[in-house]
């Protein structure tokens, strides 16, 4: 199967099949990966721009790496030292890195909807690496990549997303993607933190932690959005972690064996206890690892090269 898409934009716009072919793609590269060199020519000649206007560690350097991986040239623009400060605008910004040759443009930007004006007005491939509280696509591949590679499966298990849901990216888009797949979603957090719109979704809203993790085979922790917050939405943090926060005593509600993951950057001792995050069940460092090779799938098949043939001789 070859792509017919030129941007990834959102993941509620990803059909099944689009999904398994970004999951099957990356774990043929998680094997590059394993290899000593790590390198394979596929997007040799290409040029990728990382464009972020929001600060980044892990999303913004796993790109740089996917890009790197498959000998692309790597570009990333520090907004703040743009022309950006100048008053230039995105659509400007963007359409210059165009006529400099940019053949995939991955922006972050803090308005809702700002990869969707890029993609209407560009030739070059553009993928959301979030925007606002809107969507975080490559995220929820991630996510549905690391529960595949560790259960087997996606549909049919049962997940918990817990915290800070009405400023949450990463959740809209791992509860488009869940859902999507067959899996069994559950949200809770503080009422002020849920959106109105959430028993609409597809999930089944629980009033507590405790109801919300029961017998489940998938906990996802959500950091709190200070940033986008404002003031108002909890009492305190102190009182966040008492009744939010992910404990031992909580992780034995849920099923033998379940997988805690988190986005990052994660705040311990606020949404997840410090002996959790560093314990067994935690695979949030294997989502950082498989963020690589999944972006490596993303620019791969974005780019116009994909397809099953193409792949085996890229890996």
């Amino acid at each position: 199967m070859k792509l017919k898409r030129k941007d990834l934009l959102e993941m509620r716009s990803l059909d099944r099949e689009e999904i398994h072919l970004f999951l099957d793609t990356a774990e043929s590269f998680k094997e590059v990966l394993t290899r000593e060199i790590k390198k394979v020519p596929t997007l040799r000649g290409k040029t990728v721009v990382n464009l972020f206007y929001e600060p980044s560690t892990r999303t913004r350097t796993s790109f740089e790496l996917a890009g790197k991986r498959l000998s692309a040239d790597v570009i990333h623009i520090a907004t703040q030292a743009s022309s950006v400060v100048k008053g230039e605008t995105l659509l400007d910004t963007a359409r210059n890195l165009e006529a400099m040759g940019a053949d995939m443009i991955v922006l972050r930007h803090p308005a809702p909807g700002a990869p969707h004006l890029l993609a209407r007005t560009l030739r070059s491939s553009v993928i959301n690496a979030g925007d606002g509280a809107h969507e975080h696509p490559t995220q929820g591949l991630l996510d549905l990549f690391t529960i595949r590679e560790r259960l087997g499966r996606i549909e049919g298990v049962k997940a918990a997303i817990v915290g800070d849901i009405l400023h949450s990216r990463v959740a809209r888009s791992a509860i488009a993607g869940l859902t999507k797949m067959g899996a069994k979603v559950r949200v809770s957090g503080p009422p002020t933190l849920l959106p109105l719109e959430a028993s609409t979704l597809g999930v089944q809203v629980c009033p507590t932690m405790e109801e919300a993790v029961r017998g489940v085979d998938v906990i996802m922790m959500l950091r709190l959005q200070l940033e986008r917050q404002g003031r108002g939405f909890i009492p305190s943090l102190r009182e966040y972690a008492r009744f939010w926060g992910l404990t031992e005593g909580r992780l034995r509600l849920a099923k033998e064996g379940v997988l805690i993951m988190h986005p990052g950057p994660i705040n311990r001792g606020v949404e997840i206890a410090p002996e959790v995050a560093d314990g067994p069940y935690a695979v949030i460092l294997d989502q950082v690892t498989n963020g690589i090779a999944v972006r490596m799938a993303v620019l791969y098949l974005l780019s116009g090269e994909g397809g099953s043939s193409g792949l085996e001789e890229a890996a």
